[in-house]
C-alpha cells in the first residue's frame, strides 16, 4: 500500500468517525432519523437507489437539499463519492466503501433500539403502510384497529394506491409495508404471502347467469365486462387467469374500467355488464340481495402478500405488526 493510499484510508476512517459521533437532533427529522447523522442517512438513499430524484421523494426533501448533504459528506471525507453523469450516477470506490460501512451502522442502530426496547418491554414509534385499494377497503380496517388497541402508543400512517403504485412506493423506501394483491417481481424486495383470496363473477339478482350457481368461465365472456384500470392487482390476476386458458385478455368485452371495487360494484348492480372481483368485497351486498356472486369454474384465487425492504424486518415494530398481521390472517378475517 503506498503512503497516498494509505493517507486517503486514514481520512476516510477519520471521516467516518466524525460522522458516526456527529448526532444530528434537528426539529426536522422524524423518530427514526434522530440517531443517524443525517448527510450520511441521505447519502445512503441516493446510493441506494442510484438516484438523487428518488432518494429526494423517498426522504420527503428536495433534490437540491439531497445535493447539498451528499456534497457536505463529500467535503467532510475530502473525496468524491459519486461519478455523475449527464444521465446516471455511480459510486466512486471511496463511496462504495461509505455505502458498505452506512449498512453496517443503520443496521447495528436497528438493533440497538430493538434490544433496549425488548429489554424495557417498551413498543412504540411509527409506521407507514401501504395497501392495494381492495385490501385498504376491506381488509386492513379491522386489522389496524385491532393492532392499535393492543399497541396504542404506535403510530401508523395508510397510503392508498394499486398494487403496482404500492410496490413502487416500497422500492423507493417511501413506506415502511405494502400489502398487495398481485405477484411481485422485484427480487429485492421481501415478499410474504399471507391469505389466499378468492375471485368470483358478480353479476343483478336478474341475470342470465344469476341461478346457475357455479359459472364457466367462458361463459362470463359472453357478456360486456367492468374491470379495473391498468396497474391493479385485480385486473393483473384476471389477465394471467385468462391467458391460461385462452391464451389473453383480449377474449374479454371490455365496456368500461373503473377505478374502485365500490364503482365496479354499482355499474354491475346498474345492469352495466359483469365483473370478476374479490370475493371479499361483495359481502354487503350478498346480504342485502343487490349482486350475486359466482364461483368460477375453474376457480380463480390469488395471494394478498407483505411486501417490504429487506432490512425493515429488523425494526420492532415492524416485526410486531408482522407477527400480529399473519395470526389475523391465519384467523380467516378476510375472504
Amino acid at each position: 500500500m503506498t503512503a497516498s493510499t494509505t493517507d486517503a484510508a486514514a481520512k476516510l476512517a477519520a471521516g467516518l468517525s466524525a460522522v458516526c459521533l456527529c448526532y444530528n437532533t434537528s426539529a426536522e427529522l422524524g423518530i427514526e432519523e434522530t440517531m443517524a447523522d443525517r448527510r450520511l442517512q441521505v447519502f445512503h438513499s441516493v446510493a441506494r437507489l442510484m438516484s438523487f430524484t428518488k432518494a429526494a421523494e423517498a426522504l420527503h426533501m428536495t433534490q437540491p437539499a439531497v445535493t447539498f448533504q451528499v456534497r457536505q459528506l463529500e467535503e467532510q471525507f475530502n473525496t468524491r463519492l459519486f461519478d455523475r453523469g449527464r444521465n446516471c450516477i455511480d459510486l466512486t470506490d471511496a463511496g462504495k466503501r461509505v455505502f458498505e460501512y452506512a449498512d453496517r451502522i443503520f443496521a447495528l442502530y436497528a438493533e440497538m433500539e430493538r434490544g433496549v426496547r425488548e429489554l424495557t418491554g417498551d413498543i412504540s414509534g411509527s409506521l407507514t403502510i401501504g395497501a392495494s385499494t381492495t385490501i385498504a377497503e376491506y381488509m386492513l380496517p379491522t386489522l389496524l384497529g385491532d393492532f392499535k388497541k393492543r399497541y396504542p402508543e404506535i403510530a401508523i400512517h395508510l397510503k392508498v394506491s394499486n398494487s403496482e403504485g404500492i410496490v413502487s412506493l416500497v422500492e423507493r423506501n417511501a413506506i415502511d409495508l405494502g400489502v398487495v394483491e398481485a405477484p411481485v417481481a422485484n427480487r429485492n424486495l421481501a415478499v410474504e404471502p399471507c391469505k389466499q383470496d378468492e375471485l368470483v363473477a358478480i353479476v343483478p339478482p336478474d341475470h342470465d347467469l344469476a341461478p346457475l350457481g357455479p359459472v364457466a368461465c367462458r361463459r362470463v365472456l359472453d357478456y360486456p365486462f367492468i374491470c379495473r384500470e391498468e396497474g391493479s392487482g385485480t385486473r393483473e390476476v384476471i389477465n394471467d387467469y385468462l391467458d391460461g386458458m385462452f391464451g389473453g385478455a383480449g377474449v374479454l368485452k371490455v365496456a368500461m374500467e373503473l377505478g374502485s371495487p365500490e364503482a365496479i360494484k354499482g355499474a354491475v348492480e346498474a345492469g352495466m355488464g359483469v365483473s370478476i372481483v374479490s370475493k371479499a368485497t361483495v359481502q354487503k351486498e350478498l346480504k342485502l340481495g343487490t349482486l350475486v356472486a359466482l364461483r368460477l369454474e375453474p376457480p380463480l384465487f390469488r395471494p394478498f402478500s407483505f411486501v417490504h425492504q429487506k432490512q425493515k424486518f429488523k425494526i420492532r415494530v415492524m416485526e410486531e405488526l408482522l407477527d400480529f398481521a399473519r395470526t389475523y390472517c391465519k384467523g380467516g378475517a378476510v375472504g
